[in-house]
């Protein structure tokens, strides 16, 4: 296949997503990128986009689907070309199936999807373990039940998909990372 292999990781808050990146990433040298960051790192770089971007985000507004694409494009061809045997990370990517739609239009086919698989007592524990030293405003148990239930209602239709394409590897996420990270390897081939 040529272009860049991409991996949508989607996993809902608190189902280790981020964790397993870095232990990829740790390991493989894996490319690892989040929406989020993308849009600080424009931000801070001063750029007349990273000024209007900033000028959005200040509103508390969300930044339009094609400006988000466009940083995951540049971002993935990017470390493509750096290095072109690697598995490209789009860590929380995408949050539902428009996304999807757009970013497999807009640049190229999602390689795998990977779906770390968690229940929602699980999550919550953990979001609520991590409040204790996160400082994160959204890491209350109203806000974690209504992020919950945004993520199943987004993100189901995007699993249902690509579980029909073959593409999607799911991994369950109730064990310790360990376990989680050596099923996310041998289902990711790595």
């Amino acid at each position: 296949m040529s272009g860049p292999k991409i991996c949508f990781v989607i996993g809902g808050p608190g189902s280790g997503k981020g964790t397993q990146c870095e232990m990829l990433v740790a390991k493989y040298g894996l490319a690892h990128f989040s929406s989020g960051d993308l849009l600080r790192a424009e931000v801070a770089s001063g750029s007349e986009r990273g000024k209007q971007l900033e000028a959005i985000m200040k509103e508390g507004k969300l930044v339009d689907m094609n400006t988000v694409i466009e940083l995951l494009k540049e971002a993935a061809y990017k470390s493509y070309e750096e290095q072109p045997d690697k598995i490209i990370l789009l860590d929380g990517f995408p949050r539902e199936m428009e996304q999807a739609k757009q970013f497999e239009e807009k640049v190229c086919k999602a390689t795998y999807v990977l779906s770390f698989d968690c229940s929602n007592e699980t999550m919550t524990s953990r979001l609520l373990s991590r409040a204790q030293t996160s400082g994160r405003a959204d890491d209350n148990i109203e806000t974690i039940k209504k992020r919950l239930v945004t993520f199943e209602s987004a993100t189901s239709p995007v699993l249902e998909y690509y579980k029909a394409e073959g593409r999607l590897v799911s991994v369950s996420a109730e064990d310790a990372k360990e376990v989680i990270f050596a099923n996310t390897c041998a289902g990711l081939k790595l």
